[in-house]
């Protein structure tokens, strides 16, 4: 019997264009034959078959992996430095070759607050292997480093997080899933999809159990800690007593996730609830949900008012609305099949705009927008109402120049805005809180949906390689402390974590990790939030390097223990 998809070859001279023809379309249930004049007889010969192509692939493709970077040098012109791995992986932008299993840190110099008991941990991209082809700064598997604090005691520890695509790439030794972000330029990066799509017909990867990084974020509601990244679902975790970090598996909130959700899930500190988007290259582009204290993940809210497929990386919610930033970024997968390189690039026509929701809303319907021309938010600080409940102040950076975003992040400028969205006549009014280039900051997050007066925002060289932190009086809309790290010396984002029982909004620590680019040392780093200039109380030498990454948590001790 004859497979149904069977490919033939004939053995004859080549013949010339005009004494042969060949048949197209293929049937698959078709035997097919290069018919060629004068000749009486047809010698079909059964070649490959389905099984015996994708065995090939298999084959092949550590050799594509192994030859890839001379081929795209020799098909293409020479990578943009944003993608091209050489660049882009240097410094303490480059990842650190193993995990590291929990290491007393060498030396701590000064006295830990009590109140600062528990565990710090922060996320990032670190590749396992060196890529070939596009790689941009956002891409790499996601590593956690992460120092527990005990009674003065330090503890370091790095793991990777263990998703479905780390795992599948750990165990054959090589890339299997091409790089997205970064995008296609020739052939050789398209070749790397159909591989990966081989696969997925042999059965051998299953596109059910996703193909995110889980880089970018952690997250703690409905008694579960998370490793997020938007391009999937979260990664549960947990921290153990000797200060490990063990990944529990992908969690689809009893399989009412399917696809993805934000990086930047935001938890009502007075109801536990936690509130999430996830976006789509298809409409509806945007779906927001509700996921209440005890984990149950509630009906998917769709926005069908959102016109593009807009890159929404972050949001914020109230006492009574959900706000969105229609930003200038949008995301066209057909650049990929096009080889015109990433698949998200900034429409300079377009005018941004925030959408405004109730929060419980059952419907997309009332979703109100406000133009905000120049607007793009990439990162939420915070949002609540005012003058009974008829205004939304939203507190962000606006990313200037929004075009430089994923190839010359240096080229764009943050600049921290106070927004006031009038719901009742329409009106937005801006005001800019500071000069400086200001990214990747936090809040007490016990006021998260509430009127605040404090920000602590990272100081930008590179983001996200931070070169100092400054506290934004919120109120009088001025900076009020700073602390710049010195020459050579780069954090990442501050941290900010409550003193136990703390009655004041700034009473506690700013934390991050520091890295010494003079002498390659990294550090965790305490700051009084209290203080004029943001003295550091505390410093930890770690036992090795950490490379600049993303977002952290402070998660308490008490905190810890209730982790399922």
């Amino acid at each position: 019997m004859i497979s149904s998809t069977t490919f033939f070859i004939y053995k004859t001279t080549i013949p010339t264009p005009s004494n042969y023809s060949l048949t197209f379309p293929f049937n698959s249930n078709v035997v097919h034959y290069c018919s060629i004049p004068n000749k009486k007889k047809k010698m079909p010969f059964p070649l490959f078959t389905t099984s015996t192509i994708i065995g090939a692939v298999e084959l092949l493709q550590p050799y594509l992996s192994f030859f890839s970077t001379s081929m795209i040098n020799f098909i293409n012109p020479p990578l943009h430095p944003s993608v091209d791995p050489k660049h882009v992986l240097t410094g303490n932008f480059a990842p650190v070759d193993s995990e590291l299993p929990p290491t007393a840190c060498p030396a701590v110099e000064g006295d830990l607050p009590q109140s600062l008991n528990g565990t710090y941990i922060r996320n990032g991209p670190n590749p396992p292997r060196h890529p070939h082809g596009p790689h941009h700064l956002f891409e790499g598997d996601g590593m956690l480093h992460a120092i527990k604090l005990s009674d003065g005691e330090a503890t370091f520890c790095s793991r990777y997080v263990r998703t479905y695509k780390y795992d599948l790439e750990n165990n054959h030794g090589f890339p299997i899933f091409p790089n997205i972000l970064s995008g296609f330029y020739s052939v050789v990066d398209l070749s790397r999809c159909a591989f990966a799509m081989c696969r997925v017909l042999k059965g051998q990867i299953d596109p059910k159990k996703g193909f995110g990084l889980a880089n970018t974020s952690v997250s703690l509601f409905a008694n579960n800690l998370f490793a997020l990244g938007e391009s999937d679902l979260p990664y549960a975790i947990r921290l153990t007593e000797n200060g490990d970090i063990e990944t529990i598996g992908r969690h689809d909130f009893d399989g009412k996730a399917f696809i993805n959700i934000t990086a930047h899930p935001k938890i009502d500190p007075k109801t536990g609830e936690a509130f999430a988007f996830w976006c789509s290259p298809i409409p509806p582009y945007l779906t927001f949900f509700c996921i209440d204290k005890k984990g149950s993940k509630q009906e998917d809210v769709p926005i069908f008012s959102m016109m593009n497929p807009t890159f929404v990386h972050d949001f914020s919610v109230t006492k009574q609305y959900i706000v969105f930033s229609e930003s200038q970024l949008e995301i066209n997968p057909l650049r990929l099949l096009m080889c015109q390189g990433m698949p998200v690039m900034a429409e300079l026509d377009k005018v941004p705009r925030i959408g405004v929701l109730l929060r419980y809303s059952s419907t997309g319907t009332g979703i109100k927008w406000f133009e905000a021309a120049g607007f793009n938010a990439i990162h939420v600080i915070n949002a609540w109402e005012e003058e009974d409940d008829e205004e939304i102040i939203l507190v962000a950076p606006n990313a200037i120049s929004i075009e430089n975003l994923f190839h010359n992040i240096e080229k764009v400028h943050f600049s921290l805005e106070k927004v006031r969205i009038n719901l009742r006549n329409g009106s937005v009014t801006r005001t800019t809180l500071s000069e400086k280039n200001l990214e990747m900051g936090s809040i007490n997050p016990s006021y998260m949906g509430q009127k605040n007066r404090y920000a602590y925002m990272g100081i930008g060289d590179m983001i996200p390689k931070m070169k100092g932190v400054v506290k934004i009086d919120l109120e009088l809309e001025c900076e009020v402390s700073r602390r710049v790290y010195g020459d050579g010396c780069f954090g990442g984002e501050p941290m900010f974590v409550a003193n136990d029982g703390a009655v004041e909004e700034d009473d506690g620590y700013i934390v991050t990790y520091m890295h010494d680019e003079n002498n390659g040392v990294s550090s965790f780093v305490v700051m009084d939030a209290k203080s004029q200039t943001l003295d550091v109380v505390v410093e930890v030498k770690l036992p090795r390097r950490v490379p600049y990454g993303f977002h952290g948590l402070f998660v308490k001790d008490g905190d810890i223990r209730k982790i399922k």
